[in-house]
């Protein structure tokens, strides 16, 4: 169930059962050559309605834009401010909660997101109870990152080993050749990539990392591989989101 092509009655009746809700977010960046710009958030999103559908949870619109300051030296980054990350997600749940949910269960398919994220549940805690929408403490919010999962990082492992890289991973790549078979992309990779350097200013990240790619060789991804990882991380994320909703004090 999706919540944009929901009715308001229908959200309202799923609340009698339900306060929990998946939200997807991801970013709007390069990922080299190969990489789909949308990766993290297509990523993100197909998880989440994989989770969503197994578990009947409702699922929110994709929050597609993050935190990717970083990757801006390239063409076709989008990006928010840490600031304005923390303001968005502070925005979403505090009226979010204010129409009933209370359990709010993020699925990131970016890094950069998860430092904001984790400041902006620790702002809407106490905002919250100091508008009177949460007094008792009700709301809980967990994030959930889809590369992350245990099973999908040891089934990377086995593929690429070493080569997985930290960015334009042929892990994430091949989950966007899976959801977007009529959008797969190829590109000469030099043999060389750079690893290992600290992330500083957009213009220090392209001159460390000049096709955007991160210690990783995409060339490996398969779509076969893609629906691999699609059905690890919905099986291993649709778990989580059931023990987060039914005991969501372990959580917080």
């Amino acid at each position: 169930m999706l919540l944009h092509l929901s009715t308001w009655p229908e959200v309202e009746e799923y609340l009698k059962t339900s306060t929990g809700l998946i939200l997807p977010i991801g970013s709007t960046e390069q990922h080299g050559p190969t990489g789909l710009i949308g990766t993290d958030a297509i990523c993100a999103e197909a998880i989440a309605k994989g989770v969503g559908e197994k578990t009947h949870a409702l699922v929110g619109p994709t929050i597609n834009v993050g935190m990717a300051l970083h990757h801006t030296a390239f063409p076709g980054t989008m990006s928010l401010q840490p600031s304005t990350l923390i303001l968005v997600i502070k925005d979403y749940i505090t009226y979010l909660a204010q129409a009933g949910f209370t359990k709010f269960f993020f699925i990131n398919g970016h890094g950069g997101n998860m430092a904001p994220m984790k400041a902006a549940f620790s702002e809407v805690y106490t905002h919250l109870a100091q508008l009177n929408i949460d007094p008792e403490g009700k709301v809980t919010c967990h994030l959930a990152n889809w590369f992350m999962c245990r099973s999908v990082y040891k089934r990377a492992q086995e593929l690429y080993g070493d080569q997985e890289g930290s960015h334009a991973t042929p892990s994430e790549v091949a989950l966007t050749q899976y959801v977007y078979p009529d959008s797969i992309k190829t590109a000469p990779l030099s043999p060389e990539v750079g690893k290992g350097h600290p992330i500083t200013t957009p213009a220090e990240f392209r001159r460390h990392y000049p096709d955007g790619r991160m210690g990783s060789n995409p060339a490996l991804a398969t779509p076969e591989h893609g629906k691999e990882f699609y059905e690890l991380a919905v099986e291993e994320l649709s778990t989580s989101y059931e023990k987060f909703v039914g005991k969501t004090a372990l959580s917080r």
